[in-house]
C-alpha cells in the first residue's frame, strides 16, 4: 500500500479545496453574485452553485494526479471509472442547479454514470447489476442531506473516513485514494460550510460526494477477502443517509404529499423544530454516523461479529419513528368565516331599536343641544346651555 502516495493526494485535496473555497467566497462577496437589489449579499446561500464545484475540482484533481503517479497501485482502472461517473453526476447536479430537471432523466445520468464505473471496475454482471442499484441509491440518499449547515459535509466526512479504514485494512492503495483525497476534500471544505455557512455544497457537490461514498464501497466490498462481513459491515456505513431518505419518504406518504417535492420535513428540520441549534444538528448527524461507522469498521475488520452490524441499523429506526412523532408540516391558517352546516337555522339578527340613530349631539329633554364639558378638567355634570 503506498501509504506516502495517498497521503500526498490527501493533502493536495485537502489545499485546493481551501483555496478554491475561500476564492470563490470573496469573488462571490465582491461581485455581488447572490445579492437581492438594495441588500447585502447573504453569508449562509453565496454561490450555492459554484460552492459545490471546489469539492469536485480539489478532490478530483488531487486523486487523478495521484493515481497517475502510482498511489492507485493495480486499481488505477477503476479509480478512473469512479471519477468518470463521479464527474458525470457532478455536472449533473450543477446543471440541475441552473435548470431543473426531471426526476426520472437524473436517476438515468446516474444509472449510466454507476454503469461506467462498475464497467471499468471489472465486476461480474451479477455483481454489477446490484452495485448499480446500490450506487444510485445512495447517491440519491446523500443528496437529500444537504439540508442544513455542515449536515451533509460532517456526515461525508465520517463515512469516508470508516470507509479508508475498510480499505486500509486489506492494504488497497487503489481503494484507499478515493476515501482519503475525499475525506480531505470534505474537511477542507467544512471550514467554510459550518454554521455561519459562507458557501454550500448544493447539488453538483452532494451528488458526488454520494456517488464516490457508494461506489468505493460497492468496490470495497467486490474485492474483500472470503473471511471479510463485507456484506453485512459495508451497508450499515450509509445509515445516516437511508434514514433521512426512509423518514421523508414515510412522513410524505403519510400525509398525502407528492414524495419528489422538497419540504421541511429532513432529520436537520425535525432537530431544528425541539430547539436544537444549526451546529448541534450537524454534530448530532455526525455522531450518529461516526457511531455505525465504527460498528461496521468493527465488524469488517472481525472485531466484532457480524451480527452486531444489526445493531446501528436498529437504532436508526427506532430513531426514524420518534422523529416521525416530530411535526413537519405546519397547516395553513383558516380565513373567512364558517359556514353553517346544512339544515342549521340561520343566526338570528341581533335587535335594532325602533329610535332613529342620532345624527348630531345629544340634546336636553327639552330638544336643545348639550354643551360639551369645558376643558379645565372638572366633572361638568348637568351643564348644558341654549343656542340661539
Amino acid at each position: 500500500m503506498n501509504v506516502l502516495g495517498i497521503i500526498a493526494s490527501a493533502v493536495a485535496a485537502l489545499f485546493i479545496t481551501v483555496v478554491l473555497a475561500k476564492g470563490v467566497r470573496r469573488t462571490a462577496l465582491r461581485s455581488g453574485i447572490g445579492r437581492e437589489p438594495g441588500a447585502r449579499p447573504s453569508r449562509a446561500g453565496v454561490v450555492r452553485r459554484l460552492g459545490g464545484a471546489t469539492v469536485v475540482i480539489g478532490v478530483g484533481t488531487a486523486a487523478a494526479a495521484g493515481s497517475g503517479l502510482g498511489a492507485a497501485g493495480d486499481g488505477g482502472r477503476a479509480v478512473t471509472g469512479l471519477l468518470a461517473g463521479a464527474g458525470i453526476v457532478a455536472a449533473l447536479g450543477l446543471v440541475h442547479e441552473v435548470r431543473p430537471l426531471g426526476a426520472p432523466l437524473r436517476v438515468a445520468v446516474q444509472a449510466a454514470a454507476a454503469t461506467l464505473a462498475v464497467c471499468l471496475a471489472g465486476l461480474s454482471p451479477v455483481a454489477g447489476i446490484v452495485a448499480v442499484i446500490w450506487i444510485v441509491l445512495v447517491t440519491q440518499a446523500f443528496a437529500l442531506l444537504d439540508t442544513s449547515d455542515g449536515a451533509l459535509v460532517t456526515v461525508g466526512a465520517v463515512t469516508a473516513a470508516g470507509l479508508l479504514a475498510c480499505a486500509a485494512v486489506d492494504g488497497r492503495s487503489g481503494l484507499a485514494l478515493l476515501p482519503a483525497a475525499l475525506l480531505a476534500g470534505l474537511i477542507g471544505f467544512l471550514l467554510h460550510n459550518w454554521h455561519p455557512a459562507r458557501i454550500r455544497p448544493g447539488a453538483s457537490a452532494s451528488l458526488f460526494t454520494g456517488f464516490l461514498l457508494a461506489s468505493s464501497g460497492a468496490l470495497i466490498h467486490a474485492a474483500a477477502p472470503p473471511e471479510r462481513a463485507a456484506w453485512a459491515a459495508l451497508p450499515v456505513l450509509a445509515t445516516v443517509a437511508l434514514a433521512d431518505a426512509a423518514l421523508v419518504l414515510i412522513s410524505r406518504r403519510r400525509a398525502s404529499r407528492p414524495l419528489l417535492q422538497d419540504g421541511g420535513d429532513h432529520i436537520t428540520h425535525r432537530l431544528r423544530r425541539i430547539r436544537v441549534t444549526v451546529p448541534g444538528t450537524a454534530v448530532v448527524l455526525g455522531l450518529w454516523a461516526g457511531a455505525a461507522v465504527t460498528i461496521g469498521t468493527l465488524v469488517y475488520a472481525g472485531v466484532l461479529h457480524p451480527a452486531l452490524a444489526l445493531v446501528p441499523p436498529a437504532g436508526s429506526a427506532l430513531a426514524v419513528l420518534a422523529l416521525l412523532r416530530i411535526p413537519a408540516y405546519v397547516a395553513p391558517p383558516r380565513t373567512g368565516t364558517r359556514r353553517p352546516a346544512p339544515g342549521t337555522p340561520a343566526p338570528a339578527a341581533p335587535p335594532t331599536s325602533s329610535a332613529p340613530a342620532a345624527a348630531g349631539p345629544a340634546r336636553t329633554p327639552a330638544g336643545r343641544p348639550t354643551v360639551p364639558p369645558p376643558p379645565t378638567g372638572r366633572p361638568a355634570v348637568g351643564v348644558t346651555a341654549d343656542r340661539s
